[in-house]
């Protein structure tokens, strides 16, 4: 079985899931100029509690940040996101001091004849010397090449919804909240058992020949609001990978949602916004808020 673009969605903190093993019709054309990306409402008599999922990448002209959206948003008292980002040179600091593994053997020595050939391959294709990442574990190496082509194709982290969100946050003086630190976010990834690790570095190695298409059509169910077909492509490769699942996805999944039902014990507005793949799907934020008796609902879209 194909392992598909899912090592993608792990690089961005399941930013948006991709899965299909199976060949699919080339992405109909989505009109980024009028994007409708789904949000969700949570309420009691004195809290509303707004979920929208994120993408972390786009490229220009996308425009979301408007009617419904926007009108949450302004009326929300706090921005939550999965992470306040640190300084870029405390963030390299913190990304270093996990990622090295100065006395192990070289990466490409742990893994199989058949990944260690495409994943060579890989390097080569994207124009990153592969010795330059010997030293480094499995996870970040993943990270790395999940990240590469996308600036290549035109999308870019400075347009990302959460940097747009938190900047406008700034802007307005609202107040911050985030569901996890940086250093939880490093340590789901570096926690993880080397196999696993080597898992998600095949995987994204697998991914990359089909990453426009891939993430192209993940991006449009994105603009288009379809979270369901979001969901449909995650599931099949969801299942290839378990533990991946388990521990990037789930169990944070059922960690926010306790958050957020603490969350409804203060009055006010709250806008939370988490990467799209986390309100998606079996075991979503949805899910596990349901199973605490907690109602969420779809906020209708309006010009």
């Amino acid at each position: 079985m194909k392992f598909p673009a899912p090592a993608f969605m792990l690089a961005f903190t399941l930013a948006l899931s991709a899965c299909a093993s199976a060949p699919i019709a080339p992405p109909q054309t989505v009109d980024p100029a009028s994007a409708d990306p789904a949000l969700w409402v949570v309420k009691d008599k004195d809290t509303s509690i707004y979920l929208f999922g994120t993408v972390h990448v786009m490229k220009p002209g996308t425009v979301w940040f408007d009617d419904e959206i926007l009108a949450a948003f302004d009326k929300s008292n706090t921005l939550v996101t999965e992470i306040i980002e640190p300084e870029p040179g405390t963030m390299s600091t913190k990304v270093a001091s996990l990622a090295l593994d100065p006395e192990g053997p070289p990466l490409s020595e742990k893994l199989a004849p058949d990944a260690r050939t495409k994943y060579l391959a890989a390097m080569t294709t994207i124009g990153i010397p592969y010795q330059a990442l010997e030293r480094y574990k499995p996870w970040m190496v993943g990270i790395t090449l999940a990240i590469a082509p996308l600036g290549k194709l035109g999308y870019d982290t400075e347009r990302g919804a959460d940097k747009i969100l938190s900047a406008a946050a700034s802007a307005a003086g609202k107040a911050r909240g985030a569901l996890e630190t940086p250093d939880q976010q490093l340590g789901f990834f570096n926690g993880l058992p080397e196999d696993q690790q080597i898992a998600f570095l095949n995987a994204t190695v697998d991914g990359l020949p089909d990453v426009d298409k891939d993430f192209g059509e993940l991006v449009n169910d994105w603009i288009a609001g379809q979270p369901d077909a979001l969901a449909d492509k995650m599931n099949e490769s969801l299942e290839t990978t378990p533990e991946l699942a388990k521990t990037l996805l789930f169990q944070r999944n059922e960690n926010w949602a306790r958050q957020i039902k603490a969350m409804l014990d203060t009055p006010g507005t709250v806008f939370i916004a988490v990467g799209a793949g986390h309100l998606a799907g079996k075991k979503s934020v949805q899910d596990y808020l349901k199973a605490l008796g907690i109602k969420t609902e779809r906020v209708p879209h309006h010009e």
